[in-house]
């Protein structure tokens, strides 16, 4: 890479001197005494011959840009990130090269959607030009679902997608299952169920449970019980795998132990059996944080009224609104909630709506639970509205 000092790296008194030279103070003795100080962009400087030589100014541009490369990818919100960048001139004009905005971390550009502008889209673009998977898919889902850009949202997502990122591949299952943007006439299950085993070998745990309920039911694909019951099981592995990863205290208080009965698993004054250590079976399993684009989404449906008929996906952590009238499924139990996909129906289940939906009150009532021959109680499943 072409640095700003050459191939040679030169030592910051070769530099000061060549600044000496140029100023007609050849002949005179250099003072090796420096004093260390603080320039105008908070960096030490040393003087020589009465003269403040900034330290920042010796660094080749290579080594600047490695160091904000790392800033970017480690930060955990926009200030991190941005503040940065606001220090001098040069940092600035060297914290929008690509090689920087390329591994810029998915926190550095989280926007809040009440903060959304011009500025913030063109920054984004800039990062998903330089090549950030995330920020194409994080522009993609604002495009596709916030901005109502299908085709340029669609797109962005393919590209996040083409190079393995496991969300990309999760978000275009969905649309492929709903038909998102289009008519129902649109939809491709064959294609989801593609999409989505291919997000479940990269380990995402959305597409492993809905990979595992589409075998299930047989949805766009050959019904498989016993195999889609075992991704089932290896979601809510990997949940708890990373629930433990990610809070080691709840290792030790051993609360993901804890066997939580839940009224719809009652029959009659005995409690049913269960496996403590999966998430959809009564597990006090937090529920996992949601990505930076969908608490986007969340935000930005918060605040607007959508068209009339259309309705939001009901999990909290997913943010999806419809795009045509009835494209997502509804409850079959209350048909009072409705979801993008069977993933985001089991995590509401077992966080939310276990406890809401009606039809299961009155199951309750009645101590006459079914089994739906899954091996769980009837769990809500959602049908096409």
């Amino acid at each position: 890479m072409r640095t700003r000092g050459g191939i040679s790296y030169p030592t910051v008194n070769n530099i000061c001197e060549k600044r000496r030279r140029d100023a007609n103070f050849v002949g005179q003795k250099m003072i090796h005494t420096r004093k260390r100080s603080k320039s105008l962009s908070g960096t030490p400087v040393a003087t020589v011959s009465g003269r403040q030589c900034d330290f920042l100014d010796t660094l080749p541009d290579d080594i600047v840009l490695f160091i904000l490369a790392k800033v970017g990818s480690t930060a955990t919100c926009p200030a991190d990130f941005i503040s940065v960048l606001s220090t001098c001139k040069r940092l600035n004009e060297l914290g929008v090269h690509s090689l920087v905005l390329s591994k810029a971390s998915p926190k550095a550009f989280a926007v809040k959607s009440k903060n959304w502008s011009e500025s913030s889209h063109r920054f984004l673009k800039q990062c998903s030009d330089a090549g950030n998977v995330e920020a194409c898919y994080t522009l993609g889902m604002i495009r596709f679902y916030c901005l109502q850009n299908r085709g340029s949202g669609a797109s962005l997502m393919a590209k996040a997608a083409i190079n393995s990122h496991a969300p990309a591949l999760y978000s275009l299952a969905v649309i492929q299952f709903n038909g998102s943007g289009g008519s129902k006439n649109d939809k491709d299950l064959r294609a989801g169920v593609a999409l989505c085993a291919r997000a479940a070998f990269l380990g995402h745990i959305d597409a492993l449970r809905e990979l595992g309920h589409c075998l299930q039911d047989g949805y766009g694909v050959r019904q498989n019980i016993p195999e889609g019951r075992r991704f089932l099981v290896q979601a809510n592995a990997r949940e708890l795998a990373t629930v433990l990863s990610t809070t080691p205290s709840a290792l030790i208080s051993g609360n993901w132990l804890t066997w939580n009965p839940l009224p719809h698993l009652r029959h009659g004054n005995v409690v049913g059996p269960g496996c403590p250590l999966l998430s959809d079976f009564g597990c006090n399993v937090p529920a996992p944080e949601p990505h930076p684009s969908n608490v986007f989404l969340t935000d930005w449906f918060s605040d607007k009224v959508l068209s009339p008929g259309l309705r939001l996906c009901s999990h909290a952590g997913c943010g999806r609104p419809e795009t045509r009238r009835h494209e997502f499924r509804r409850c079959s139990v209350c048909g009072a909630v409705n979801y993008c996909s069977r993933a985001c129906q089991a995590l509401d289940w077992k966080m939310r709506h276990k406890m809401e939906c009606t039809q299961a009150e009155r199951w309750v009532d009645e101590g006459d639970g079914e089994d739906n021959g899954n091996g769980n109680e009837d769990d809500g499943m959602v049908v096409d509205s």
